[in-house]
Formats: structure tokens, C-alpha cells, sequence
């Protein structure tokens, strides 16, 4: 008996060696681009917890997280640089309004501006933005990379450009982070970053700022959990999006999925309605928004509901509603809290924001605005949901990057709710007063919009007057 147990204690330590090997072996791999190759990091599945790796990972000296990860001094000095870059006085003006509003110009020429309740860049941005310009003041000398855009702002992104902040480069088979050097300093945007680009830049031993959104990490803890339930993350975002790809790495089981159509294709599969997708069609379809072994027969039994923050509110609360009904047809409504958990993931700015333009849209003064205008980053998502909100509502509006969008011959280059861009001419009245209403997404700065309105105020007053 004491040798079968001496054996079967040499058998069980044997294993375990094999494994930290593995392991081991995993995260000092020689990784050169993110993608195919990066995705295939994590091969051990049972022996790789991420929640823990992404920790430890975290935990580490060159692991620069935190509000305030450097001196006061640097921090203060880098404050006090962002409002005088950021501000604006007029945006300051409607704030102060008691209608937050503001006029500017008489009679035709004249032209009124309505605030929206909220807008404009969030608290998460302001953080990311403050940490990455504080990563550049703390180390002035150091070669530095950013892994993409740091929010979805090309002003902003310019900027860092300008402070030498070289944005790692993206081809058809990753990302380039071969240029990343011994010594350099990576930072992390505001959508977070992979766990394998993670892994790569703890095993390269470069200092990393993580700028990562805490709402983001919020989401991250909620896939943590629906791991351990042994539940499949279902992710109300866009596959292609950095935030999507960030979150979907910390997940064991995943599909993403775009819209509320698609949530009726994934809910009438999971119920096996007549006509739904078969299990090929669904594999094919979705076959970049899911986890690598993705088995709908096996991974839709159990499912947790997570999202891009940045998604529309109420359509991330009717796909929830949607996909438990679906579970409940499927498994009986006694069982739905074995197959089934939604987690309030959506994030606080967002919401307020799109609450405000809904209110905009939808309240009395609605009628008497001529148009709204959104002012925010082509590629934000974000700020294409407030679009969508007055657009669908019926109102006029236009998204528009930046003020050169609009032109002196009275024509406006903007994003529509598809995501074309188009020029309308013409958009902008000129014989008679005009009222617009305003807002701008969570990674604009006031700045950008006092820009685009100041544009709109020279229209007006070059307009010809009636006699």
C-alpha cells in the first residue's frame, strides 16, 4: 500500500511538472504579430485560468494601472495641459444657460444652439487620455507604442502622434509588434487590450500603461463570472471592434453577435424553430464571432449575456429579454437560472448620453429644431448611437468628425445611420433664424464641437439679409 501511494504521488507531481512546462512553454512563446497566431497563444484551455493570468499579468512592477500611476507633480501639470487644450467657452456658455443654450446673429443670420442634458467626453475617456499623456511626460526619452487608437477621436489620436507615440501597425495578418523593443513603453487604450497582446508584452518585458476604460474591465469581471457558471458569453458588440476582441479573449466560450436580428436567429436555433439556421449555416455565418471549438449544439445550453459598452442601451436590454425567453422555451422557465445569467453591463456614460438625445428627440422642443447635430468620431460607436436615436425618431441630423465637415459653400460632408458618407448641400437654412441641437460622443472634446459651431455661425452671418 505505501508503494502504490508513493507511486501515485510521483504519477500526480509528473503531471503537474508537464503541465507548468506547458504552460510555461505558452507564455514565453516567440508571438511577432497579433491575430491568427496570437489567438492560437492559449491552446490549454483547463490549464490557463485568464482571469488569473490577466492578474497576474496586472500585478507586475512594469504594469503601470491606476488612476494616478505616476508622481502627483506629473499628473497635475498634465490636468492642467488637457483643459486648456479641451475646453471651450461656448460649449461653458450653454452649460451655464438656464435653457443650455445659446444665440448668436439677428433676424436670418441668427442661429440657436441647444445643449444637450449630456454629452461630450466621459470620465473614462478624460482618464485615458490623462494616463497616456502622463505616461509621455513620465518617460520622455523612452521609445513609445500604442497598441491602436486610443479612443476613437482623430484629434486626439493626432495629438499623440505628435508627442511621437507610434501606433503599432495593423496588416492583414496582425498587428507589427516586432517593433517593440526591451525597454520600450506600450500603451494600452481605452477598449483594453487582448490577453494574448498581454501576454506578449509580459513576456517582450516592456513597461505597459494600461488605459483600459474601468467600465470595460467591468464587463471583463461579468465574462469571468459566466466562466466559472460554465456559460457561454454572448456579446452584444461588433467582432471587428478593439473593445469586442479584448473581451471576447477573456472568455472560455463565445459568439458575438451585432444587432437584435441576429439575436433572432441565435434565439430561434437555441428554441430549433422551423427554417432557423442549421448548425453549419450558424458555424459559417458567425465564423469569426466565436470562440475557437465553438459547438452551438453544446455552447448554446448555457448562456451568459455581456456587451460592448458602447452599444445601444435598449437593444442590448431586448436581445437579454429575447435570448431568456428563447432558454426558457428551450428548457422550461423552472430551470432558466441554469441556463441563463444577464449582468447590467452597460456603461453608465453611454447611457446618460443617449437618454439625453432621447430626450432631446422626443420632448416638446423637438418640433422646433431644424436639426441636430452630432459631433464625434466616424468610428465611434458611441457616438453613432446617438445618431441613430433622433434619425429613427424621425428628426434630421448629421455626424460630422470634425468642423471641416462643414464648408462654406453651405454643404455638410456627415455619416449616416449606414454607415455612408455623404454630402448634402444645401443643409444649413440661410433665410430665416435657424435652431439646432447639439451634442457629441464620449470621446469628444468641447474644443471639436465649438469648432463645428463656429463654422455654422460664420454660414450664417456671410448669409445675405432681406431687405
Amino acid at each position: 500500500k505505501k508503494k502504490l501511494f508513493a507511486m501515485r504521488h510521483i504519477i500526480t507531481w509528473c503531471a503537474l511538472a508537464v503541465l507548468l512546462a506547458d504552460v510555461q512553454a505558452l507564455q514565453l512563446a516567440p508571438l511577432h504579430h497579433y491575430g491568427r497566431r496570437l489567438r492560437s497563444a492559449i491552446t490549454l484551455e483547463a490549464a490557463v485560468d485568464k482571469k488569473a493570468e490577466r492578474r497576474r499579468i496586472q500585478g507586475t512592477d512594469r504594469f503601470k494601472r491606476g488612476g494616478r500611476p505616476f508622481t502627483k507633480e506629473v499628473h497635475e501639470q498634465v490636468t492642467q495641459k488637457m483643459s486648456a487644450t479641451f475646453k471651450s467657452e461656448l460649449v461653458e456658455q450653454m452649460k451655464r444657460s438656464s435653457f443650455r443654450e445659446v444665440t448668436s446673429g439677428e433676424g436670418d443670420r441668427q442661429v440657436t444652439f441647444e445643449l444637450a442634458q449630456e454629452y461630450g467626453f466621459c470620465w473614462g475617456v478624460e482618464r485615458s487620455i490623462e494616463l497616456a499623456w502622463a505616461a509621455r511626460d513620465n518617460y520622455p526619452d523612452a521609445k513609445m507604442h500604442i497598441t491602436n487608437e486610443l479612443i476613437h477621436n482623430p484629434g486626439v489620436n493626432g495629438m499623440l502622434q505628435d508627442m511621437n507615440v507610434q501606433f503599432i501597425e495593423k496588416t492583414d495578418e496582425g498587428k507589427r509588434f516586432e517593433v517593440v523593443e526591451d525597454g520600450d513603453v506600450v500603451i494600452l487604450p481605452a477598449f483594453g487590450a487582448s490577453l494574448e497582446e498581454m501576454q506578449l508584452l509580459d513576456q517582450k518585458g516592456v513597461t505597459v500603461v494600461d488605459t483600459t476604460c474601468p467600465w470595460v474591465s467591468k464587463v471583463w469581471t461579468t465574462v469571468d463570472k459566466h466562466t466559472r457558471a460554465d456559460l457561454t458569453s454572448v456579446i452584444h458588440g461588433k467582432w471587428q471592434h478593439e473593445e469586442s476582441i479584448a473581451t471576447s479573449s477573456m472568455c472560455k466560450h463565445y459568439i458575438i453577435i451585432k444587432d437584435l436580428e441576429e439575436a433572432e436567429e441565435i434565439a430561434s436555433y437555441i428554441m430549433q424553430e422551423p427554417g432557423s439556421l442549421s448548425k453549419q449555416e450558424l458555424l459559417e455565418k458567425y465564423k469569426n464571432a466565436i470562440s475557437k471549438g465553438f459547438d452551438p449544439e453544446k455552447h448554446l445550453k448555457k448562456i451568459g449575456v455581456a456587451n460592448q459598452t458602447t452599444m445601444y442601451k435598449k437593444e442590448t436590454q431586448a436581445i437579454a429579454r429575447l435570448l431568456e425567453k428563447a432558454m426558457m422555451a428551450a428548457n422550461g422557465p423552472e430551470n432558466i437560472d441554469q441556463h441563463f445569467a444577464a449582468f447590467d453591463t452597460i456603461c453608465d456614460a453611454t447611457q446618460v448620453r443617449q437618454d439625453a438625445i432621447s430626450e432631446m428627440s422626443e420632448g416638446e422642443g423637438a418640433a422646433k429644431l431644424d436639426m441636430i447635430l452630432v459631433v464625434g468620431g466616424w468610428d465611434s460607436s458611441n457616438t453613432g448611437h446617438l445618431l441613430e436615436i433622433p434619425v429613427h425618431l424621425g428628426l434630421t441630423a448629421y455626424h460630422v468628425d470634425v468642423a471641416e465637415r462643414i464648408t462654406p459653400d453651405n454643404s455638410i460632408t456627415h455619416r449616416a445611420v449606414s454607415g455612408e458618407i455623404v454630402t448634402t448641400p444645401n443643409f444649413l437654412p440661410l433665410d430665416r433664424s435657424a435652431r439646432i441641437g447639439v451634442t457629441s460622443g464620449a470621446s469628444t472634446p468641447d474644443s471639436v464641437v465649438q469648432a463645428c459651431l463656429e463654422q455654422i455661425v460664420l454660414l450664417k452671418s456671410c448669409a445675405p439679409s432681406r431687405p
